[in-house]
């Protein structure tokens, strides 16, 4: 019988009749203690976690809490000062805990079974299917012979692929490989795009085979001892990155084929860093958030720094909790919590499959959304030895498929994904101008300017600068010096002749594991599997055993001849590198990804671009960043178009048509009516067509007046006319439904008894402008797309050096920079003493960014602070975990700019491919009639990016009418008005 007291009322009460229960009926007496954590100490950091986690604070009342401050593990001599009168029931305690033996051992057989062929066994069909699937590359390689390309005879793959199959059956591995085979077999049969590979599975020429990777491991040095050697403890781990969209149809196959009780996703744990630690504490002990999110800017940004470092690498930190008592008690109370576990949660890729129903291996957890999940996370599963495999959804790989798809409807043209030309020039070109946005692993603002100082010219280039773009390599100056290197500014020297055949690739810098493993084994002779255990023993720093390897290294060395000071030297340099090591076999595999898209982004940017819209649809963020890359691209977006539309973004020559599906009030099951009522009968002609023709359940009020404002029905009629009379429409339909449910036919009425026909003629409307018209746009689309408010002051904000939002990520904290945008969300919030500020969030033609109106600010500007209205931001960067957030210094609107200074000029650019007579007529049309005191300024932009001012004898009244319709007048293909 149990027996606690930790110093609650009840406990008082109850305990007494316990012990005289237990001396009535002989059950005998257990004392224990309930325990929420270790130290004593830690009660009142408990609190604040318990506040954390429920999302309280300390200043609520009815908050969860514990009555008492015993809640930990008690020593002996606490436990017998509370149970000193029952010393026997502290004995038995321990009596239980020494019967109490628990040993996890590995499981000894973790891959479930795969059935094989009959008259196979496992080993006999995986030697089968791998011979078959080389077989199967082998034309491919020959036609590389025949043109020089391929860097190994096939005798040599003939030789490296016997003996990966040996060593694979020989650690007993072939279940695995067929199992993962299987699923990826199955993947490619239904369609789902399947990544080339990742990590260090692209090193085995087997993967490479049986098509689990499409990297060819001779072609580019690859190590399968980087992957699998006979030395190698752990599990091997074959991660693969499939389509995102369809990523879950290759969990629901493994877990028909291996037992839904067999199968589970894994648990991570989210942990509480530096910057969240006290973000969380300061929000639970409901300091000002001002005061906490000053606190927790003075936290260096060093990745992984800890809160115990940050008081020591920043004294300002240290001094702002030294001069206040709650800070003080804020940090003490964070340090106490950094690190522990916030919250459990699934793992974005991790799968488990086991050869038994998990429940009698591991316990088993149930998320909040019904999800099944193991509650030992990844570390915890592989210390038991259970197969894991990360299913990763790659939305690159997405949109590659669609814009493939796309390609071959478009243009009829079939495109081998998997069999691109890797030598094309104009690829590369891309890369060499860093004009990489949306390509795979290459796209951020670091990354861009790397590529236009380093040129690269071929794969190997983009498997090295993947490897190099990293904290450590960045911080440690490697990348200057490998440019360098690169182009002849600093000298590429080698220790040993012997070091020049593995290191010349990366210009004499030790850049990949797998290199510190070859001069290993080339060096000292170890082989590959020794060489990947001093890979790994450089990678963990582990003193003791750095030694015993260093002295295994020199022996080895020795024994080649190799002095002893060069052997020293080479071993220091490598255990400088490791640090920075990458694996080569990751890294080359995703540059081919990136080549892939810079492949279709260079060739087919259409496509690209469409496939690349859709997949982000739902990230407003990306999509006004990629429309403006279309822009930039001269790839026109129009607005959707009830006769040209598909679900989502399409390409349309070379144009992208916006879907039906995104508009706001509209969705996929009216769209695909829309969509097939069209294809089954051809184009709407008509207003009446369309309303006659889609099925009446489909179009209500809503749906109707989001169709108009988002332009998806200006083919039919003007958006003014048609807004003023859906009142009408709706009425006509109303009685369509009614004529079709009585049996009767035709729109307005059919034959024999149906009503007289109820036609009736679009009312007059006055014409929107253009704020208004795209205004409309916006709130049915989220996004401006055959224009942008802030188009018009292009050339303006040009000579005012304004930074755009898609540039701001890479600024310094602290600077402060001015930025033109609208303000598309507002969030009103209350600091602890009652002030009003708000979080905006602001768009430009480039990005989507958060902008923070504290107090002073807010009450000062929050009148200019209107939703739609084009703003010059004066705002200060803020570096945060979560990325880079805006604050706000000073605001004004922009037209209001415009009005104080329209007086010096008028300024119209014009794409000089775009000009024709018409348009210039026009223009002398709509000038000649504004006649007033403010000069004409045409630029004329020419397509290698040259701009050339032109001044015009014409002097004009800047009115907003005028503006205007010079930039209808403009708005063609390539055109664009400034004033």
């Amino acid at each position: 019988m149990e027996i606690q007291d930790q110093g609650l009322e009840i406990e008082k009460g109850v305990n007494p009749d316990l012990v005289r229960l237990s001396k009535e009926t002989g059950i005998p007496l257990v004392a224990t203690n309930d325990c929420h954590y270790l130290h004593h100490e830690d009660a009142h950091a408990q609190e604040v976690l318990l506040c954390i986690q429920t999302g309280k604070t300390m200043s609520d009342e009815r908050r969860m809490k514990f009555q008492t401050d015993q809640f930990y593990f008690k020593t002996a001599a606490e436990m017998a000062r509370v149970f000193g009168e029952i010393p026997e029931a502290l004995s038995r305690t321990v009596d239980i805990a020494s019967r109490c033996n628990v040993k996890i051992a590995p499981i000894p057989n973790p891959f479930p079974t795969f059935a094989v062929p009959e008259g196979h066994t496992p080993g006999s069909y995986f030697e089968k299917v791998s011979r078959e699937g080389f077989a199967s590359r082998v034309p491919f390689l020959e036609a590389l012979a025949k043109q020089g390309a391929l860097s190994h005879p096939l005798s040599e793959y003939e030789r490296r692929l016997s003996s990966e199959i040996e060593m694979i059956k020989k650690m007993r591995y072939e279940g695995y490989f067929l199992i993962v085979w299987d699923f990826i077999r199955y993947a490619k049969a239904q369609g789902v795009p399947v990544g080339p590979g990742r990590g260090s599975a692209a090193g085995s020429l087997v993967s490479y085979a049986l098509r689990i990777t499409d990297v060819d491991p001779l072609q580019y040095n690859l190590l399968f001892e980087r992957f699998l050697n006979p030395e190698r403890i752990s599990m091997p781990d074959i991660d693969i990155d499939f389509c995102m969209r369809r990523r879950g149809e290759l969990i629901e196959y493994v877990t028909q084929k291996y037992g839904r009780e067999n199968v589970a996703q894994i648990i991570t744990f989210g942990t509480m860093a530096a910057k969240a630690a006290v973000k969380d504490v300061g929000r639970a002990m409901d300091l000002p958030y001002a005061d906490v999110d000053r606190l927790a800017k003075l936290i260096p940004t060093t990745l992984g720094i800890t809160l115990e470092e940050a008081l020591k690498e920043a004294p300002q930190l240290k001094s702002a909790i030294d001069n206040d008592d709650k800070l003080k008690d804020l940090m003490a109370v964070a340090l106490r919590l950094e690190g522990l576990s916030r919250h459990a949660s699934t793992h974005a890729a991790g799968v488990v499959i086991s050869p038994q129903p998990l429940t009698d291996l591991v316990p088993i957890y149930k998320t909040s959304r019904d999800e099944i999940t193991t509650q030992y996370d990844m570390n915890g599963l592989e210390r038991i030895g259970l197969l894991k495999m990360d299913f990763l959804g790659l939305t690159t790989l997405t949109v590659l498929h669609d814009a493939v798809r796309m390609v071959e409807q478009s243009r009829g043209v079939q495109i081998a994904i998997d069999q691109l030309p890797l030598d094309d020039a104009d690829t590369y070109k891309l890369f060499a101008k860093g004009d990489t946005t949306a390509i795979f692993q290459f796209e951020s603002h670091g990354m861009r300017d790397i590529l236009r100082r380093y040129q690269p010219t071929r794969i190997e280039d983009l498997t090295a600068l993947n490897a190099l773009y990293r904290p450590g390599p960045i911080q440690g100056g490697m990348i200057d010096d490998f440019i360098n290197r690169k182009h002849g500014k600093t000298k590429v020297t080698y220790e040993l002749p012997q070091l020049q055949e593995i290191l010349q690739e990366t210009y004499g810098v030790i850049l990949y594991q797998e290199q510190v493993m070859q001069i290993a084994n080339g060096l000292a002779s170890f082989s590959l599997g020794e060489a990947d255990i001093l890979r790994r023993a450089m990678g963990k720093k582990k003193k003791e055993e750095m030694a015993a390897q260093r002295a295994k290294f020199m022996t080895g060395c020795q024994a080649n001849k190799i002095s002893d000071k060069k052997a020293e030297r080479i071993f220091n340099l490598m255990e400088e590198f490791a640090g920075y090591g990458f694996n080569k076999s990751h890294s080359c595999a995703y540059a081919l990804l990136a080549y892939q898209t810079a492949y279709l982004k260079t060739h087919y940017p259409v496509e690209f671009i469409a496939a690349l819209l859709t997949s982000e649809a739902g990230n407003s963020d990306k999509t006004v960043k990629y429309i403006n890359e279309a822009r930039g691209m001269s790839i026109s977006i129009l607005p959707p178009d009830v006769n040209e539309s598909d679900l989502y973004f399409t390409p349309v020559g070379e144009a992208i048509r916006f879907g039906l599906a995104a508009i706001k009030n509209v969705g996929e099951p009216t769209a695909k009516a829309i969509r097939e009522t069209r294809v089954a009968a051809g184009e709407f002609r008509s207003l009446y067509d369309f309303c006659e023709r889609v099925e009446p359940r489909f179009l209500n009020k809503r749906v109707l007046e989001s169709l108009i404002k988002s332009g998806a029905l200006d083919s039919l009629g003007s958006r003014e006319s048609m807004t003023a009379s859906v009142d009408d429409i709706v009425g006509a339909l109303q009685r369509i439904a009614r004529a079709k449910d009585s049996g009767q036919h035709g729109l307005f009425g059919g034959g024999g008894a149906a009503p007289e026909p109820a036609h009736f003629e679009l009312r007059d409307a006055p014409q929107w402008s253009e704020e208004e018209r795209l205004a409309s746009e916006y709130a049915m689309l989220g996004f401006y797309v055959s224009g942008h408010p802030l188009e018009r002051h292009a050339s303006r904000l040009q000579e005012m050096k304004v930074v755009t939002l898609g540039e701001v990520e890479g600024q310094r904290n602290g600077k402060e920079l001015l930025v033109a945008a609208l303000i598309v969300g507002t969030r009103p919030m209350r600091s602890k003493k009652g002030a009003r500020w708000a979080i905006y969030t602001i768009q430009d033609m480039t990005g989507v960014q958060e902008l923070l109106a504290f107090p002073e600010a807010f009450a000062r500007l929050e009148p200019v602070l209107k939703p739609g209205s084009p703003l010059l931001l004066k705002v200060k960067i803020q570096v945060e975990e979560a990325g880079t957030r805006l604050s706000l210094q000073e605001a004004r609107r922009l037209d209001q700019l415009a009005e104080q200074t329209q007086s010096q000029e008028f300024r119209v650019r014009l794409e000089v491919s775009a000009m024709h007579e018409t348009l210039l007529d026009e223009l002398e049309d709509l000038l000649g009639a504004a006649t007033g005191s403010t000069p004409v300024i045409f630029e004329l932009a020419y397509e290698d990016g040259a701009v050339v001012s032109l001044a015009s004898r014409q002097m004009v009244r800047v009115t907003p009418e005028l503006v205007n319709a010079v930039e209808r007048a403009t708005r063609g293909p390539g055109a664009q008005a400034a004033d």
